[in-house]
């Protein structure tokens, strides 16, 4: 794309940081401001219809497979893409943010895929998004490896994962950058930007540009995102269907359309993904005014709960019935030192994937390369030396709209343990977060910005329906401040604190906690106050 055809421009509003040039080109922007001319209105109208689809749910509309669109669901004759090259074998795939040590680490793992993650694991620090598209640049050039002030060396092996990309979600903007006097969509950003500069590299090197679509609700963003890989293939003249994309189903109205949403992406899509924490965190965003949604302490939430199984049987069978892959939830342990802790996670996480396996799912997620053998294990054991078992159509499952909302035949009240964990968790993320930092090992498990926003929401749930005290929140809330500062001295406890309680212990309950804690935060625009 040459300079001197630049019509849409978009304008950087941070300071320059090392590197940040090689990404911010001229053209590159361009490519940005061009998509966002082309589907700004579009994501705008969809946020619009998503506010109007919460309210209608929130005054008892109910939620049900759409009518309108039972031709798609029973017509037997339609299948998504193959699979593309480098994703016809997904059995362990890891997760993390993109920066130059994950990167390294989960390329050399042994797992199939590495999602390099700008979402849920990724604090969006200016620094770290361009950072991270540095971090992508780099790993495809092969001129990722380094060696720490410590010593330590990192060097990419001969037979790196698959890399997939996750951008920022549709609700996002991106306050660094602006087009026509308004912040870019951040998932524009994220996408744009990475296949503006690796699509044709990942191409070249016998790949593609892969991603996972985070936080779509139902097929019309699904084809909005088609409608976007179209343009952006068409612009840089890449062949059209070159683009592959998961779709994360971790909302609940997203469950009702998962046949719809892969017809939406079918010559783009590369099958779908069980997301635990956000599926969680969007049932109570959606119900959880009502009694009957009342969930318990999210770790007595199962996946062998009976409104979950209903889900994610749901999906195999979806998937597998259009030649899609069904990928699985994620493992979030992070192994340590004791031998016997190991011992018990890796025989939680063994019978997780077992699980998954026998279901049907073609592959699962892990957060850290410790996990991966043991998720590899399980689905040789099943797999052998198939790829896949996209040949299990899973006729036996039949799910109904009350399969998908039985949560009360899991409610039960939540007990002092699950009130502190949850704050405590939401604290302690809220405090990595802030200092740049998605992705942070608590008590063992990996949390990011999904495990946040469960932990926070079911504390709101809680105090909403009265089930536990406020007065005693607070003295937890209290405490665990008091011990947050203790270990991290250096800690905003004051700000980390309002956040919650912006969040968590107001009337109305946030959509996400991420925007307001972003643009109040997170953002430093040339000319800003340190």
């Amino acid at each position: 794309m040459s300079t001197t055809s630049l019509t849409h421009h978009v304008r950087v509003l941070a300071a320059p940081g090392p590197r940040h040039d090689e990404i911010l080109t001229p053209a590159a922007l361009d490519f940005v401001g061009g998509l966002v001319e082309a589907f700004q209105p579009r994501r705008r109208d969809l946020m619009k219809e998503r506010r109007r689809l919460a309210l209608r749910l929130a005054s008892g509309s109910p939620l049900d497979f759409p009518t309108v669109t039972s031709a798609v669901r029973n017509d037997p004759t339609w299948r998504v893409a193959p699979p593309a090259p480098g994703l016809t074998d997904r059995r362990v795939e890891i997760t993390g943010p993109p920066d130059r040590r994950m990167a390294v680490n989960a390329l050399n793992s042994g797992a199939q895929v590495w999602m390099a993650d700008f979402e849920d694991a990724t604090a969006p620090l200016w620094d770290n998004i361009i950072g991270g598209q540095l971090t992508l640049l780099d790993v495809i050039e092969r001129r990722i490896d380094f060696t720490t002030p410590e010593g330590k060396e990192y060097r990419l092996g001969d037979r790196p994962a698959t890399i997939m990309v996750r951008p920022r979600g549709w609700h996002l903007d991106e306050e660094h950058l602006e087009y026509d006097g308004r912040p870019v969509p951040a998932t524009l950003v994220d996408f744009g930007l990475y296949f503006f500069h690796c699509a044709q590299r990942q191409i070249d090197a016998g790949h593609g540009p892969y991603f996972y679509l985070p936080k779509l609700e139902n097929r019309y963003e699904a084809r909005l995102w088609n409608d976007v890989f179209l343009t952006a293939q068409e612009l840089l003249g890449i062949p059209r269907g070159t683009v592959r994309a998961t779709v994360l189903i971790e909302t609940i109205t997203a469950a009702f359309e998962m046949e719809e949403i892969l017809h939406a992406l079918r010559e783009h899509s590369a099958g779908l993904n069980a997301g635990r924490w956000d599926y969680l965190f969007s049932i109570i965003k959606t119900f959880g005014h009502r009694t009957d949604f009342l969930l318990p302490d999210r770790a007595k939430v199962t996946m062998t709960a009976p409104f979950m199984r209903a889900y994610t049987e749901l999906l195999v069978r979806t998937c597998h019935k259009r030649g899609a892959h069904a990928i699985g939830g994620m493992a979030a342990q992070v192994p340590g030192k004791d031998p016997a802790a190991n011992e018990a996670a890796f025989a939680k996480v063994r019978l997780d994937k077992e699980r998954e396996a026998e279901d049907g799912f073609d592959g699962s997620w892990v957060a850290h390369p410790g996990l991966v053998p043991v998720c590899r294990d399980v689905f040789d054991a099943v797999l052998e030396d198939r790829p896949h078992q996209l040949d299990r159509d899973r006729h036996d499952v039949d799910v109904t709209p009350a399969d998908l909302l039985s949560v009360r035949r899991v409610s039960a009240p939540p007990t002092p343990e699950g009130l502190r964990t949850n704050i405590a968790v939401a604290l302690r993320y809220f405090a990595a977060w802030l200092r740049g930092q998605g992705a942070v090992a608590i008590e063992g498990l990996m949390e990011d910005a999904a495990t946040a926003e469960i932990a926070r929401v079911q504390v709101w749930q809680w105090l909403r329906h009265r089930v536990v005290d406020r007065e005693i929140a607070l003295r937890m809330l209290d405490d665990e401040i008091v011990a947050l500062g203790a270990e991290y001295p250096y800690a905003p406890v004051d700000e980390i604190r309002t956040l919650f309680e912006r969040t968590a212990l107001t009337g109305e309950l946030p959509l996400f906690f991420t925007p307001d804690a972003y643009a109040r935060h997170l953002v430093r625009r040339v000319g800003d106050a340190a």
